[in-house]
């Protein structure tokens, strides 16, 4: 039998239904967990996330840290109101069948809190495992689509190219009351064609621009409910300079191949690539970065420019921003973050895309 595959959609002309910002629901603003934060200090992090009004928490799963599954589970038992999102889980590193097991039993014990994203990992983390596959868009998409059935209750046949399942189904004792959205994390091209087609929304790893996000979009062009989460280094201070130094660090990957579909869309980027061409190493690279261009690349400076920055990403399209902290004290740069949360044009819950109108790394790939 040939794999189930989700009919394909006939694509509506892309247009934000955020493209007005006097309309736009604000998006969810929440933070991510650094991957090397003491283990002592993940859950005082997230409690205190929580504490201070942000709406997510997002953790992510990188190669020789911390598992994803483990750390939204202890982040959901340790907290009461925030969501956890898992951002991302490589597909090529888990069976669908036992990824529906563990994404299942969080959203069970922990209803309406929970979201996943899926994709296919850094191609060089994944080769090293052996697990990078042929085709990694057909493995998405078989992906996606049996994860979904699965925690859907409904019994799994799939003998595609990379999923086979035979008659696989959920016991109902383990089936939760509330489905988590399955996003998936990804950033080629054809990549963000498939999530527009079989996810409910995309993980778009750090810097997204504005720019950035109105060209995934048109990509995604999404047919139906769709969410766009925005991954971004963040740092507010009194003043912009002290801000745009503290972010700056954060951004010495930027210059590498796979971060080109950030950087394409940018007015600056052919100057970026020769920066970083003329630099001998990613440190010389952000250092010599102009002031300029770490404001466009990050979420920085001081409240008003930060709030500033989300409303344009609001406008762009985006309904989930992530901030990554940075300094040498995350818990306490969430003390600066939270200076975005209450009166102004964000915090609160986003929206989302498709013509049905509204509703509710960290590592993307390449193809």
């Amino acid at each position: 039998m040939s794999v189930t595959r989700p009919a394909r959609r006939r694509r509506a002309p892309v247009r934000s239904p955020a493209a007005d910002t006097a309309e736009a629901p604000a998006p969810a603003v929440g933070v991510l967990l650094p991957r090397d934060l003491p283990a002592g200090r993940i859950l005082r992090y997230a409690r205190r996330a929580e504490a201070l009004g942000f709406d997510a928490v997002w953790v992510v799963e990188d190669l020789g840290f911390r598992g994803g599954v483990a750390q939204a589970a202890a982040v959901l038992a340790s907290t009461d109101r925030i969501r956890v999102g898992i951002g991302l889980l490589p597909a090529g590193a888990r069976n669908v069948a036992f990824a529906a097991l563990e994404i299942a039993s969080l959203a069970q014990l922990f209803p309406g809190r929970v979201d996943v994203a899926i994709g296919h990992g850094m191609p060089h983390w994944m080769r090293s495992v052996g697990q990078w596959p042929g085709s990694p868009l057909t493995l998405l998409r078989e992906y996606v689509d049996a994860l979904r059935a699965l925690l859907h209750g409904e019994l799994t046949r799939r003998h595609g190219r990379y999923v086979r399942l035979d008659d696989v189904r959920l016991d109902p004792s383990a089936l939760p009351g509330v489905v988590p959205d399955i996003l998936a994390g990804v950033r080629g091209p054809r990549s963000l064609a498939v999530s527009g087609e079989v996810a409910d929304g995309t993980v778009l790893a750090e810097p997204v621009t504005p720019e950035y996000a109105r060209v995934a979009l048109g990509h995604i062009a999404p047919g139906r409910r769709h969410r766009l989460v925005a991954y971004n280094v963040a740092s507010v201070a009194p003043d912009r300079p002290t801000a745009l130094a503290a972010a700056r660090p954060g951004l010495e990957w930027i210059g590498e191949p796979d971060w080109h579909p950030h950087i394409a869309p940018l007015p600056f980027a052919d100057e970026l690539v020769a920066l970083r061409a003329a630099s001998a190493s990613r440190e010389e690279f952000v250092r010599r970065m102009p002031d300029t261009w770490v404001a466009r690349l990050a979420v920085a400076g001081t409240t008003e420019d930060a709030r500033a920055r989300l409303a344009e990403l609001r406008a762009a399209g985006v309904t989930d921003a992530v901030l990554a902290p940075v300094g040498p004290d995350p818990v306490r740069a969430l003390e600066s973050l939270a200076t975005l949360l209450g009166a102004g044009p964000v915090g609160g819950i986003g929206g989302v895309h498709g013509p049905e109108g509204a509703g509710t790394p960290s590592a993307p790939e390449t193809p």
